[in-house]
């Protein structure tokens, strides 16, 4: 099925890409802008994320059904994904300026 027509991509293309994702960090979070990278291609008009989305979710779902992933794999891929929200957080917020504070 074609997914994105602005760049001629299916979604078994796509598929493929999430698994490779997943090969090399089974717990890394895809997002549509890195499977379009891995692909090299750019969303365009970027109306099929919301597609690609939901094909990310269902394949990631099958691949951690395959593999047979444990909680404590899921406790760790949580907390490690805890620590990146925080070091973004902390990074935004030394960049942020008096003069661009709303209070």
């Amino acid at each position: 099925m074609l997914v994105c027509s602005c760049n001629y991509i299916t979604d078994h293309e796509i598929r493929e890409v999430i698994n490779e994702l997943l090969d090399q960090d089974c717990w890394q979070l895809i997002v549509p802008a890195k499977v379009y990278h891995a692909m090299e291609k750019r969303g365009r008009c970027c109306g099929c994320f919301p597609n690609v989305v939901d094909i990310i979710i269902q394949t990631t779902e099958e691949y951690h059904a395959r593999h047979d992933s444990t909680d404590a794999e899921i406790f760790d891929f949580m907390s490690r994904l805890r620590e990146f929200h925080e070091e973004n957080r902390r990074a935004d917020i030394e960049r942020r300026q008096k003069s661009h504070r709303a209070a």
